[in-house]
């Protein structure tokens, strides 16, 4: 079972809990709520064509034994400079600070390639051995003539080696998520 735990503005504010969490990170737009609600198989994120829509720390309860979390986005949404400071400063904290962590799930859209904020965050995810999996989100869509960059995790420390590519839509390449999250 699946329960929407609530939306946090500050990484204090969270419950503490000893459960395992997964966190889901992208850029704005990425499709991070559809591959959330995907994976589960329910909709409990909230999906938005808007970009910066997930601006709190969401937190859904997984039967009791997993914490998913829906973290704000970044790069596009129409937020001051000093918003998109606090909400850095928050990622950071949340990030460093929070032991229950054990993988960071950073989506990349698959038809535009990672872009330097995406590089930037795997970078401080490398610096502080943050482990994280790159997934390519949207491949069921075409992809844009520009030429995309290729990550190689032997570049990155804390990067697991396995790339995963999905569809929310199509329902593809979800199984490797679900079997890190224990989801049925």
């Amino acid at each position: 079972m699946i329960k929407f735990v609530g939306s946090f503005e500050t990484v204090k504010s969270l419950p503490n809990t000893a459960f395992a969490e997964f966190a889901f990170i992208g850029r704005s737009n990425v499709g991070k709520s559809s591959l959330i609600n995907a994976v589960l198989g329910a909709q409990v994120a909230r999906t938005s064509n808007t970009p910066g829509r997930t601006q709190s720390l969401n937190l859904f309860n997984l039967d009791d034994r997993v914490m998913i979390v829906d973290l704000p986005g970044y790069g596009y949404a129409k937020v001051s400079k000093t918003q998109a400071m606090q909400w850095l400063k928050r990622l950071e904290d949340y990030l460093i600070n929070r032991r229950q962590l054990k993988r960071l799930f950073i989506l990349i859209d698959s038809r535009i390639g990672a872009r330097d904020s995406d590089l930037d965050l795997m970078d401080f995810c490398d610096a502080n051995a943050i482990p994280y999996q790159i997934v390519y989100t949207k491949k069921d869509k075409k992809v844009r003539e520009e030429k995309q960059m290729q990550i190689l995790h032997t570049e990155h420390g804390a990067m697991l080696p396995e790339i995963l590519e999905t569809s929310a839509e199509k329902k593809t390449g979800l199984e490797p998520i679900r079997i890190a999250l224990g989801v049925k």
